[in-house]
């Protein structure tokens, strides 16, 4: 059975009553507790996998199908890659921290990649790549290691946390429309859930 990219089911907040998009964004301490638990328990596919899903910014399908030759260079992880979107057939282009490149290359090392080999192999599959479903189970693990309630979440919640961030700081739509891979503007509204309060908050706080 084919992966395919499948839109995020929204998510009504029952707080503000009003549909958000996609499923809800981490906050920073979300992101900060997440990581740290699956660095105490030696989780390396897993902390790899969840840095790299923020980092990225990609939908599932294509996270999980990507290979070690999409990030690694001669000298070791690139930190910037770009790929083709599978959904789109256009290109994308993300950075790749430094603490998502340690985390990689420790899953690597620990797992002993090839440079053809999928970056994240199906434990179940020989030959195959995690599924996204697989993926999103894992999604649901994480979100619970802090208490929150996995309905809320899903793997869409990784894709969108960094540009939600950068929306709220600077309110450049035009930039998480890159970063998301959207050929439209509007598709970068719908996604992060923009509504008039929020351009009306935005302008509200410029000083002339």
């Amino acid at each position: 059975m084919l992966d395919v990219c499948l839109p995020s089911p929204t998510y009504r907040n029952r707080k503000g009553g009003r549909p958000t998009g996609a499923k809800l964004a981490l906050k920073p301490v979300h992101v900060w507790g997440i990581h740290i638990r699956l660095q105490v328990a030696n989780r390396a596919r897993d902390l790899a996998l969840f840095d790299l899903a923020l980092d990225s910014k990609l939908r599932g399908c294509d996270l999980v199908a990507l290979r070690l030759s999409d990030l690694l260079s001669a000298s070791g992880v690139k930190s910037r890659v770009m790929i083709l979107q599978r959904k789109t057939g256009r290109p994308v282009q993300f950075e790749v921290t430094e603490q998502t490149r340690r985390s990689l290359a420790a899953w690597i090392e620990a797992k002993g990649l090839g440079l053809d080999d999928w970056l994240f192999p199906s434990r179940s599959k020989k030959g195959a790549h995690l599924s996204t479903r697989q993926y999103a189970r894992l999604v649901d693990r994480w979100v619970a290691l802090v208490g929150l309630d996995p309905s809320a979440y899903g793997t869409h919640s990784l894709r969108r946390t960094k540009v939600s961030l950068l929306y709220k700081k600077t309110g450049n739509l035009r930039a998480c429309q890159l970063l998301l891979g959207h050929t439209k503007l509007e598709s970068t509204v719908r996604y992060l859930g923009v509504e008039v309060d929020d351009a009306l908050e935005l302008s509200e706080s410029l000083e002339l």
